[in-house]
């Protein structure tokens, strides 16, 4: 709630109170959006080598704390905000001063700061609390990341309708104020829970032990590898049930790296490391080429509260005489078909296609993201045409050099398809690529293994950012510029598809890098048991109505 309560309409207050340009606002809300995103590397670093998930994430509570609470004193203060201007170009208008930015920006990445330790390991923690030997919680937990999504989308879903609405409508200090208050008893609940919680202790930063696996390699790489993998130095099964962690046997993928694991007379990590180190070394790795896969579909969702948003102000928002719907709450839709489709995800395809595939989660991790990616590229075609639609209409009311910011005669309804298959998009990729990077990390590297999802969003906000200006500025130098303050005079049905074709050729990427990739070996028998378990109840009925007969 706090996070898209501000994300959401970011821009309307960046350009409305702080008077900034169109390029200007979209990259400062995609660069914030992606400094969230990108910090949960640092916070799973922190929580899986010196602080445990646990600690990391109360630490990190309190800075979101303290990061909304300056944010909420930001709008709330008159002297930390520039004059109000109406003049639809902003250029007009008297720029925020350095102190007024300074106090802003500082609280917003603050918060940015804090979400780095809270977002990898609140979903960590939650999945740690499912035993991974137990067949029936094994089972739960393959609906658990459905789930989360689920309740973490409530909380979006009041952002984006009360939230937005309040501070269009009531003011900002008031629409800021409830999140913070909202985060402050969710800290309290949370804790209030700490003695029922399951706790894993931090296991030594995954940062070192993939470094010295690779420096060890390349200091070994002249060395001959035994044809016998069990010639390769590893540890005894007891010392790893000492430390709660579990073996890995050698692998053929990626050989090179199991150089490291020579034995060389030396007991110096640097130059001799472990077979089990070697393979988590190698999970992390294997999963880096899907991981750039995903930054195209994290640049489409940056749209949704930045560009879209923006087409949103200058659409009919009016419902019945007196009722005017704020544009940022169009992405309560986006949250809606999101909740509407993993719970017909995961209450009805996952069963049918159980019962086709005898996989426990229906379709592979990998298929479910690509279903995803597949409609990000629809998206894009469909906000391309209603664009060009929405420019028609401009150009029919004379209303292309518009500079008094009147609505054109045209529903900001007319954009729900795009925003509605976005939410679909979002309960195939995002969901998947939560339970992808968590379920392939190994065990002590969980929280690293969740941050890749997060670092993909970030990613994916940077690259919005970089495209934005790039277009923005190439189109301006060779005539009319694609994305202008003035959206009637712009070109974003170009931009939407350009967008559409560096999707769909990332898909086309995507493919090829799945049809190579190896899932790793579980480590309990529970998924293989779940398998025998659907076989069973196939072969089960066709056997008694053999019987019978």
């Amino acid at each position: 709630m706090a996070y898209y309560g501000i994300s959401t309409n970011l821009i309307i207050f960046l350009t409305k109170k702080l008077h900034q340009g169109t390029v200007a606002s979209a990259n400062n809300v995609t660069n914030w959006s992606g400094t969230v995103w990108i910090m949960p590397i640092l916070g799973a670093y922190i929580a899986d080598a010196h602080l445990g998930r646990y600690r990391t994430f109360l630490i990190a509570s309190a800075i979101c704390l303290t990061g909304m609470g300056l944010l909420t004193l930001a709008v709330s203060l008159p002297s930390l905000k520039p004059p109000p201007c109406l003049d639809v170009n902003k250029g007009n208008c008297k720029p925020a001063s350095t102190l007024q930015l300074a106090v802003f920006f500082g609280a917003l990445y603050m918060l940015a700061l804090g979400t780095g330790g809270t977002k990898p390991n609140i979903s960590t923690i939650g999945a740690d609390q499912f035993d991974e030997f137990h067949p029936k919680e094994k089972a739960q937990k393959l609906s658990f990341f459905n789930w989360w999504m689920f309740s973490i989308f409530f909380g979006t879903l009041f952002a984006t309708t009360i939230l937005v609405y309040i501070q269009d409508n009531v003011g900002w200090s008031l629409g800021y104020g409830l999140p913070t208050i909202g985060l402050a008893i969710s800290i309290l609940i949370f804790v209030a829970g700490t003695p029922f919680y399951r706790h894993k202790l931090p296991t030594g930063s995954p940062f070192t032990k993939m470094a010295s696996v690779i420096v060890a390699a390349v200091r070994n790489w002249r060395l001959p590898l035994p044809n016998d993998p069990k010639e390769l130095h590893e540890l005894g099964f007891e010392e790893y049930a000492k430390q709660g962690a579990f073996r890995i046997d050698s692998t053929p993928s990626l050989r090179f790296l199991n150089k490291a694991a020579i034995r060389r007379g030396s007991s110096d990590s640097w130059k001799l490391c472990t077979v089990t180190q070697v393979e988590e070394t190698k999970q992390m790795l294997r999963m880096i080429p899907v991981l750039i896969c995903t930054f195209m579909p994290s640049t489409m969702l940056a749209q949704t509260h930045t560009l879209f948003i923006k087409q949103g102000t200058t659409l009919d928002r009016s419902i019945g005489s007196h009722f005017q719907i704020p544009p940022a709450s169009l992405a309560a839709f986006v949250t809606i078909s999101m909740l509407l489709s993993v719970v017909i995800y995961d209450r009805l395809f996952v069963k049918i296609m159980q019962r086709i595939t005898k996989n426990p989660r229906g379709i592979t991790l990998l298929q479910r993201m690509g279903i995803g990616m597949i409609l990000h590229v629809l998206i894009m075609i469909i906000a391309s045409r209603v664009e060009r639609h929405r420019l028609d209409v401009a150009r029919q009311n004379g209303q292309v050099g518009n500079g008094s910011g009147q609505a054109l005669p045209l529903t900001i309804f007319t954009l729900l398809p795009q925003f509605m298959l976005v939410g679909v998009a979002d309960a195939f990729t995002e969901v998947a690529k939560i339970e992808f990077f968590y379920d392939q990390a190994p065990e002590s590297m969980k929280s690293l293994g969740t941050s890749y999802s997060m670092t993909s969003i970030g990613i994916g906000n940077f690259l919005s950012s970089f495209l934005l200006s790039t277009v923005s500025s190439i189109t301006h130098k060779h005539g009319n510029g694609w994305i202008m303050n003035n959206l009637n005079a712009s070109h974003l049905d170009y931009y939407y598809a350009f967008l559409a074709v560096l999707s769909a050729i990332n898909f086309f990427l995507f493919l090829l890098i799945s049809k190579f990739y190896v899932y790793k070996a579980e480590v309990s028998g529970s998924i293989k048991a779940l398998a025998d378990e659907l076989k069973d109840k196939k072969l089960k009925p066709f056997s008694e109505k053999h019987t019978h007969t």
